[in-house]
């Protein structure tokens, strides 16, 4: 275990998919994608009743359970606009719409919509036909106690994460760092530098062959800096 911040528990389930418990006992889910996850470990795959779902967006390997675990949960859900609306026609009733630079507060947790550059299609089985989901983003969640936490969604590195460490100041950032989808590993270092934080979950690696970017490489790159590199296991905790 790594202590990151009092009362906070960050679980990686594997790919961009997160479990956060938070100080006021809420437990959030970032990116909901288990069921065909093959990093994902077998007792996450089914059971998870989160408080509060957010969604970075469209594509499978980020919104693939989302319809399933709203329906079951009941949970809060929170897209951006378009893809807000196209889980509302799938039957996703408690959604929160929302674009870039907005902030929410769902109960104490406040959630920030920043910006990420990837693209947003939704592949809508029923129509057959892929979707548009408006653009892709990243969160800044502060919870109840203030830790501030910097999910960068599926993103390149971009000059404004400098903006988002000025801002927001997060206290831990998850980051992409497997390369073809997303930046690799030299791009998080610099992105980890641009956003001035401590320290760095790395997510979006390792699921599938394409994704050759290792955390290993961002510890290396960073190591002079002293930003701690947090690897997580899929299943794996920081309390």
């Amino acid at each position: 275990m790594n202590r990151i911040g009092r009362d906070v528990e960050i679980t990686w389930l594997g790919h961009s998919t997160f479990q956060i418990r938070t100080p006021g006992g809420k437990t959030v889910l970032i990116d909901p994608w288990v069921q065909g996850n093959p990093a994902t470990p077998e007792r996450f795959k089914q059971g998870l009743k989160p408080d509060i779902l957010f969604v970075t967006h469209g594509h499978f390997d980020h919104i693939g359970d989302a319809v399933q675990i709203a329906r079951e949960s009941g949970s809060q859900v929170v897209a951006i606009y378009e893809t807000v609306a196209w889980l509302e026609k799938k039957g996703v009733k408690n959604t929160v719409g929302m674009n870039k630079g907005g902030t929410v507060d769902l109960g104490g947790i406040r959630a920030t919509m920043v910006h990420a550059v990837h693209s947003c299609g939704i592949m809508d089985q029923d129509e057959g036909r892929i979707i548009y989901g408006g653009e892709a983003c990243g969160y800044v969640l502060e919870l109840e106690n203030g830790f501030r936490l910097y999910h960068a969604g599926d993103t390149m590195v971009f000059g404004d994460m400098k903006l988002i460490g000025e801002l927001w100041q997060p206290d831990v950032a998850l980051l992409p760092i497997g390369d073809h989808f997303t930046m690799d590993p030299r791009q998080a270092a610099y992105a980890a530098r641009l956003l001035g934080v401590k320290r760095v979950i790395p997510m979006h690696h390792g699921t599938f062959p394409l994704l050759t970017g290792k955390p290993a490489q961002l510890e290396e790159l960073l190591r002079a800096d002293g930003i701690e590199v947090l690897t997580l296991q899929p299943g794996e905790s920081l309390t």
